[in-house]
C-alpha cells in the first residue's frame, strides 16, 4: 500500500491536529504516540516523560495490549538507548536493537523488537521525552514486513525519511506536551485561588454569623428571668441566624465540592447548583438547559467554574433579586448565560477592578477551551455574562 505525497501530507496534518486538540497532557501524550505509530507503519510506539529520579513520570504505549502490558511489569528505567536519547539529545536509527551495546535487555513479557527508531522530545534546551517506534510494518516500496527474526542482515526498515518526519512530529509534540503542562498548571493554580477564596469568605461569613449567635444567645440567657418576652424575641433571633450560618455553609460546601460531571453531567450539575443556592439565597435563582449535547470534559468544566463564578458575583455583590442561568446548544458547541437584574457596573471603569471580580478568570478559563466571554452591564441595569465553546 503506496501513499501518495498528497495522502502523505493529509496524514502529517491530521497527527498535528490531533495533538493541537487535546489540554489534558496524558491525553496528548497518548495521540502523540498513536499518531506517530499510524504515519511511520511501525508495530509498537511508546513515549516516556522523565522524572527527577532515573525514572519516568509518565510512559505511554501504543500497539501493546493491556494484559501484555501489565504482565511486562513495572515502567522501565532510564537506560540503555533510552537513556542516550534523554542524556545525549540525539536520535538513534538502529537494524537491531538488540544487538546494540548499549541493549540491556527486557522482561520476558516484552514484545519482540528489532527496527528501532527513536528522538527526543525537546523544549529549547531541555528534553522534556523520549519518543520512539520498531518494528517497521512495510518497508519501502511497499514490500511485506520482514518480522524481527527473518529481516535481511543489516537492514533497517526504518528509512532516512522516517526520522525525518519523525523529527516533525517530535517539533510539534513538545509544542503539544508544553501547552497541555501549561493548561494543567494554570488550572490548579485557578483551583487553588478559588479555594481560597472560598475558605477565607467561608471563615468571615460563617464566623460573623456565628458570633452574633453566641453574643444573641447570652443576651436570651440574661433575660429569661426578668423579661420572658424580649428573650423570646432574642430565641427567635438565635433560631434565624442559626439558619443563615447553616445556609452560608453549604453554599459554600457546594462550591468546595468537586462537581459530579462525569456522573450527572453538565445540565444535571447546573440545574442542581442553582437549586441549592436558589435554597440558600434570598434571591430567586432558576436554570434552563435546552438541547445540549455532551462537551469534551475540559469545556464542561470551564462552563461549569464560568457559570459559579457568575452566579458568585450576582448573588454576593450585585444586590439582585434574580438571577436566570441559560444553557442552550450552539451548532455543535454551547452557549452559557448568566443573567441578573443587580446593580449592574460601567465596563469601562471596572476593568482595573476585573480580577477581583473574577472577570480575568472567566475570560482565561473561556479561552483556554477555544471560547469566548462576553460581559454586558451598565449601572442600574443588571449584568449578563455569556461564554460560547465550540464543540469537540
Amino acid at each position: 500500500m503506496n501513499q501518495g505525497p498528497g495522502s502523505g501530507l493529509a496524514a502529517v496534518s491530521s497527527a498535528l491536529l490531533a495533538m493541537s486538540r487535546h489540554l489534558e497532557v496524558r491525553d496528548v501524550l497518548k495521540t502523540i504516540v498513536a499518531s506517530a505509530r499510524e504515519l511511520l507503519d511501525a508495530q509498537y510506539a511508546a513515549l516516556g516523560v522523565p522524572d527527577d529520579h532515573g525514572g519516568f513520570a509518565q510512559f505511554v504505549v501504543d500497539g501493546v495490549s493491556d494484559e501484555q502490558w501489565k504482565a511486562i511489569g513495572p515502567l522501565p528505567r532510564q537506560h540503555g538507548i533510552l537513556a542516550s536519547m534523554l542524556h545525549e539529545a540525539k536520535p538513534e536509527r538502529l537494524a537491531d536493537v538488540r544487538k546494540d551495546p548499549r541493549f540491556e535487555g527486557w522482561p520476558s513479557a516484552h514484545p519482540d523488537m528489532s527496527d528501532f527508531l527513536g528522538l527526543p522530545i525537546r523544549d529549547g534546551d531541555e528534553i522534556i521525552g523520549a519518543l520512539f517506534l520498531a518494528n517497521k510494518l512495510r518497508s519501502v516500496g511497499g514490500h511485506p514486513p520482514h518480522p524481527p527474526s527473518t529481516k535481511p542482515e543489516g537492514a533497517c526498515g526504518f528509512t532516512e525519511e522516517d526520522e525525518e518526519l519523525l523529527a516533525i512530529l517530535a517539533q510539534h509534540a513538545a509544542i503539544a506536551l508544553t501547552n497541555a503542562r501549561l493548561y494543567e498548571r494554570s488550572r490548579e493554580l485557578t483551583i487553588a485561588e478559588e479555594r481560597s477564596r472560598l475558605a477565607h469568605e467561608l471563615h468571615d461569613a460563617v464566623s460573623q454569623k456565628l458570633f452574633s449567635l453566641r453574643l444573641t444567645a447570652q443576651a436570651a440567657a440574661a433575660l429569661v428571668d426578668r423579661d420572658p418576652s424580649r428573650a423570646k424575641g432574642e430565641l427567635q433571633q438565635v433560631a434565624a441566624l442559626a439558619a443563615e450560618a447553616a445556609d452560608e455553609l453549604r453554599a459554600a460546601v457546594v462550591e468546595l465540592r468537586p462537581a459530579a460531571l462525569d456522573e450527572d453531567g453538565l445540565v444535571a450539575t447546573l440545574r442542581t447548583h442553582a437549586q441549592v443556592l436558589d435554597r440558600a439565597h434570598s434571591a430567586r435563582v432558576t436554570f434552563e438547559g435546552r438541547g445540549v449535547r455532551a462537551l469534551p470534559a475540559a469545556h464542561e468544566e470551564a462552563l461549569l467554574r464560568v457559570a459559579q463564578e457568575a452566579l458568585h458575583n450576582a448573588l454576593r455583590h450585585s444586590g439582585a433579586d434574580a438571577v436566570e442561568v441559560t444553557l442552550h446548544r450552539c451548532g455543535t458547541g454551547a452557549v452559557l448565560r448568566v443573567m441578573d437584574n443587580g446593580s449592574g457596573f460601567d465596563p469601562q471603569t471596572v476593568r482595573r477592578a476585573g480580577r477581583h471580580l473574577g472577570l480575568v478568570s472567566m475570560r482565561d478559563r473561556a479561552s483556554g477551551v477555544g471560547g469566548t466571554l462576553t460581559v454586558e452591564s451598565a449601572p442600574g441595569k443588571g449584568t449578563t455574562i455569556e461564554m460560547e465553546v465550540p464543540g469537540g
